[in-house]
């Protein structure tokens, strides 16, 4: 009896597959975004830091380490070197004096200003092969996407996941 050939697996050309275009597209934002960040204590880490004591209620040190899925030890090395910078300080939580509040300083909501001026840049040179309307559509779809797919398997700590696909 004669022996049936496997089916052949259709290829697909590099430039249609899904999985290297995500991966062209988000080295391309993590390389241009950390050189944005650059000189920011922590980098990316002190980026979220700082926006989150900026955008959100200001949270405790604990608190905001749950948030950001950062190790609490890492948290509190992290916030020395912020706090060293003059970007945050720390202040006693009225209801609770043991714990700290994170708060930004004047200093560091004009040094977000200028950060987020940096990486509307980026994304703007990043979407630039796209009419505006495209980008905006792009944004609206991803956005959709990435809600999906966290909602299937939640992200609990971006700085490791970014760090598990870094080359």
């Amino acid at each position: 009896m004669a022996a049936v050939p496997a089916p052949e697996s259709p290829t697909i050309p590099i430039g249609d597959d899904l999985g290297w275009a995500l991966g062209v597209l988000f080295r391309a934002y993590a390389k241009a975004s950390a050189a944005a960040l650059e000189g920011v204590p922590g980098g990316p880490r002190g980026y979220q830091v700082l926006a989150t004591s900026v955008r959100d209620t200001p949270g405790t040190q604990l608190a905001l380490a749950h948030q950001l899925g950062v190790d609490r030890t890492v948290m509190t090395y992290l916030l020395d070197d912020l706090e060293k910078a003059g970007l945050v300080t720390r202040q006693p939580d009225p209801a609770d004096r043991r714990a700290r509040r994170i708060v930004a300083t004047d200093q560091g909501r004009e040094l977000l200003r200028e950060l987020d001026g940096r990486l509307c840049d980026v994304e703007a040179h990043l979407l630039e092969a796209l009419p505006e309307a495209e980008q905006g559509t792009f944004r609206a779809l991803l956005q959709r996407l990435a809600g999906h797919a966290n909602s299937a398997d939640p992200l609990h700590n971006t700085c490791q996941a970014v760090a598990e696909l870094a080359p």
